[in-house]
């Protein structure tokens, strides 16, 4: 287990303070912010129910509850683990760079974003598949791209990323499995 903390701290420190550029210090903070994904979120609220009338709205009410359970499961984490993000530890916190003005108190493993963007990354991936094929992919570059901004700017260890992507994958492939088994999204026969 200290082989793997270590291999952890060695990552976090190499992602936040070696691989570094002004670019992403500017970018990346912004990667990490509800709003800048809130045309990603309407795009999918209007395109879905636009497209697939009443399963539509079924499709946002799945996708509601697997945001709800990814962030009810990490919290859960948290709190069991204790574990403290890097700039909230006294032993390392000197040495973190941290690039958002507001530092979070709550614990570090679980990662929130990384289980509630891939819950929903693995949801609409499942769901949504058959609709626009191998662009479903882009949901997991989206996580990805929220979660690297997490350890970059300072506020999660590499390890709270994979385990909240794990958790986050878990609940999208259940919700987006029941979804498909007893709804599934089918564009409705025009008569």
């Amino acid at each position: 287990m200290n082989d793997l903390l270590t291999w952890d701290l060695k990552l976090f420190f190499y992602i936040n303070g070696r691989w570094t550029n002004g670019f992403f210090d500017f970018l990346l903070p912004w990667m990490r912010e509800p709003y800048v994904w809130a045309p990603l979120y309407l795009f999918l609220l209007v395109f879905v129910p636009l497209n697939f009338r009443w399963k539509g709205f079924f499709w946002i009410v799945f996708f509601i509850i697997t945001f709800a359970i990814t962030d009810q499961s990490s919290m859960f984490f948290k709190n069991l683990v204790g574990r403290l993000r890097p700039g909230n530890d006294p032993v390392i916190a000197p040495y973190v760079r941290v690039l958002v003005e507001y530092y979070p108190r709550s614990g570090s493993f679980t990662s929130s974003h990384a289980a509630n963007h891939f819950g929903l990354a693995m949801f609409s991936f499942i769901t949504l598949r058959p609709q626009i094929g191998k662009w479903a992919w882009l949901f997991f570059v989206w996580a990805a791209v929220i979660c690297y901004s997490q350890i970059y700017v300072g506020v999660h260890y590499p390890l709270d990323i994979v385990g909240g992507a794990l958790l986050g994958m878990l609940a999208g492939t259940m919700s987006g499995g029941f979804f498909q088994r007893r709804i599934r999204l089918e564009p409705e026969q025009t008569t």
